[in-house]
């Protein structure tokens, strides 16, 4: 099963998991990363490094994962692929608190 994005990623956008990530599935919004799970080898690379725990297995969500699946899947086909490190959003660090991370 691929690794997801999750929904605490929001307002975020860290990018320490692209920089890791060996085979370029991180794709970027104006708010977000999402994964392409069709691209994603499952290494969990990018698992430790997120600040905001937004990165799981698909196979540890317990409900909706075929969803999350498909989320990250639909808008990783339409937006473009992230593969440096960016400054995170200016909004990160109060969500991250939010987070309670």
């Amino acid at each position: 099963m691929p690794h997801v994005v999750t929904d605490n990623c929001e307002a975020c956008r860290y990018t320490e998991c692209v920089s890791i990530c060996p085979v370029d599935c991180f794709h970027g919004s104006g708010q977000r990363l999402y994964i392409d799970p069709d691209v994603c080898i499952d290494c969990a690379a990018c698992v430790p490094v997120c600040p905001v725990k937004a990165i799981i297995d698909s196979f540890d969500v317990e409900t909706g994962a075929d969803a999350l699946v498909e989320l990250n899947r639909r808008w990783s086909r339409e937006l473009p692929v992230i593969d440096e490190k960016v400054p995170p959003l200016p909004t990160a660090e109060d969500r991250r608190q939010a987070l309670g991370y």
